[in-house]
């Protein structure tokens, strides 16, 4: 469900339309800037990455000090990757153009295109992108051809976007629906968890795929439970490796939230652990330390769980966030303590927050980080002048934090 709430953002765009393998680590990371992947409004002028200055001590803290055009307008900006890779190279997926742009980010203040894919063969719309531990990139491709006919697939690509394994999520002995979605990399297991729901929302879907890391074969396709309100399985999202590096949860955007058993086994099973709200949308999730941080549009803001016991998830902590303000996409920083909040809709279709999260899991909205336009918490995407040049109302959806190891 992808595009906003209920993935509303795909159609109204036309009619103008993260887990994986962890980054190297350093003592003490820094994050002095926040990449932000955005679209024009009006679906007319280009799409853009956005550079904010994310150094709490700047006194720029929360504006926009830079920005790459695509020179393409209406590719929708969608998800990039959900951690800054280490390579300096950022993937950013336009999802209604099928079209993928690479950021050179090397030096933030002086971002750039350096180049763009599209299909991998016969398999259209990448969504999703992880890193693998041989610093390859696995990505989710939602369907066979464009007319979302058939199932997707699960490739392998180079660094710079060649397509260099392609593994069919098509299973006949399964649901018949599946739509790879989202991924999540667990190498200490040699295997890789999907998701599956339409971006396009053509049908409901329940499945999450089991694949080896080694060979991208495809093992088993799991179909969710339907949980005690009879839909908290339907359209799995977003799959997570917990601190451990071998428990995989999944969550659904019908709020569900599943334990994965047994996936490096014969039979691998999902169980569901806990529900969010009856009537919101869930979306991301981050893993920050023992912590659990999802979306949830019912409250709407962020739920904080503790995972210490997978099986119980215990609530610690909720950021209630204004009426209205329905957030879909979320990061976590390198440090670990401040997660970025993106891609909602309605009061939050055109505005970028940052919340904190401390060793207890609380959460906090971070009031410093605006720029001197904005009214409210967060930076403004609607102001009428960019450092690019004149464009209008921007909708930002994807964001990721810098990642640097200077001490």
């Amino acid at each position: 469900m992808p595009v906003l709430t209920a993935r509303a953002l795909l159609p109204a765009l036309l009619l103008l339309t993260a887990g994986g393998a962890p980054a190297p680590q350093c003592a003490a990371p820094k994050s002095d800037y926040l990449f932000v992947w955005a679209s024009d409004a009006g679906a007319k002028k280009s799409d853009f990455l956005a550079v904010l200055d994310a150094d709490p001590k700047s006194p720029a803290y929360g504006e926009v000090v830079a920005t790459a055009r695509t020179g393409v307008p209406m590719t929708i900006a969608h998800h990039t990757e959900h951690q800054m890779p280490a390579g300096g190279i950022l993937f950013a997926n336009g999802f209604g153009a099928g079209k993928t742009f690479l950021f050179d980010l090397h030096d933030p203040l002086r971002p750039s295109v350096a180049g763009s894919f599209e299909g991998a063969g016969e398999f259209m719309h990448p969504h999703s992108f992880v890193r693998t531990p041989s610093g390859t990139v696995l990505a989710t491709y939602q369907m066979r051809g464009h007319d979302n006919a058939e199932p997707g697939a699960l490739v392998e690509l180079s660094e710079k976007g060649a397509v260099l394994r392609v593994s069919p999520a098509a299973d006949p002995d399964a649901e018949p629906f599946i739509r790879p979605y989202s991924l999540a990399i667990v190498p200490a297991l040699d295997r890789v968890v999907t998701t599956s729901a339409d971006m396009h929302e053509k049908e409901v879907s329940h499945s999450v795929q089991i694949w080896r890391l080694s060979d991208l074969k495809l093992l088993k396709t799991v179909r969710l439970p339907t949980g005690t309100r009879g839909k908290e399985g339907d359209d799995p999202a977003e799959p997570r490796v917990l601190a451990d590096g071998r428990t995989v949860i999944v969550s659904s955007f019908n709020c569900g939230l599943f334990l994965l058993h047994g996936i490096d086994g014969p039979a691998p099973s999902a169980k569901l652990i806990h529900s969010f709200s009856a009537n919101g949308i869930c979306a991301l999730p981050v893993v920050a330390g023992r912590y659990w941080v999802e979306t949830d549009s019912g409250i709407p803001g962020l739920v904080s769980l503790d995972m210490t016991d997978p099986a119980h998830p215990k609530e610690v902590s909720r950021l209630e966030l204004k009426q209205g303000q329905l957030p879909h996409w979320i990061a976590l920083a390198p440090d670990g303590r401040r997660i970025v909040i993106s891609g909602g809709n309605k009061d939050l279709e055109s505005r970028v927050m940052v919340a904190t999260i401390d060793a207890t899991g609380k959460l906090a909205l971070d009031q410093r980080f605006r720029d001197k336009a904005s009214a409210g918490a967060g930076v403004s995407f609607d102001r009428a002048t960019w450092p690019h040049g004149k464009t209008g109302r921007a909708i930002p959806h994807g964001a990721v934090f810098s990642r640097s190891c200077d001490e």
